[in-house]
């Protein structure tokens, strides 16, 4: 090798740098693209996360809103009726109205889509100062009451606490709870 040419050191330096290049910076130069390539991948994997964390937050920050809007309905219409309860608080506006209760008959639900009715036929006494009170209490009554079917009308033998007889249903509401679909029996 001593007695070489210039050029011939010339050669085997460039073979020594193809095969350097060849065998160790080729495929180290295609490792760092496939690492590139995986990287700019995950970037965009990433910032895909990014914006669905975002908008998760968002639709969980609307249910949050929806739920406590949620409990806020439920005062006005409860998800059960509460017969006593109702029954208990009509008795106790009437009686503060100075109204006397002739006929409480609760009737049976009607059953619509997603809630149900509660119609409840009552008879009162008293006067029309009275009812005024009473119907006025009932409309901030924190449960939603409709008054249907009104009549008043005056009574025989009046005194100055009892000179009219009304009769109306007032009519309630509560939600029916969605039940699940029962899983159908496999055939065998």
């Amino acid at each position: 090798m001593k007695n070489w040419p210039w050029y011939g050191y010339l050669v085997l330096a460039v073979a020594v740098f193809a095969l350097v290049f060849f065998f160790y910076f080729k495929p180290k130069g295609q490792e760092l693209d496939t690492l590139r390539a995986d990287r700019v991948k995950l970037e965009k994997e990433v910032q895909d996360l990014k914006v669905k964390k975002q908008e998760l937050d968002k639709i969980e920050a609307e249910l949050v809103t929806m739920g406590q809007e949620l409990r806020k309905l439920e005062v006005i219409i409860p998800q059960q009726k509460e017969i006593s309860d109702i029954l208990r608080r009509i008795q106790q506006l009437a009686f503060d109205a100075r109204l006397e209760i002739l006929k409480f008959a609760p009737r049976g639900e009607i059953r619509k889509e997603f809630y149900a009715e509660w119609p409840i036929p009552i008879e009162v006494t008293g006067n029309y100062h009275n009812l005024a009170t009473f119907f006025d209490r009932l409309s901030n009554f924190a449960r939603i009451f409709n008054v249907e079917n009104f009549s008043i009308r005056s009574i025989q033998k009046q005194t100055d606490a009892v000179t009219i007889s009304s009769s109306f249903t007032a009519k309630t509401y509560y939600f029916i709870e969605p039940t699940a679909p029962s899983p159908k029996a496999k055939p065998r």
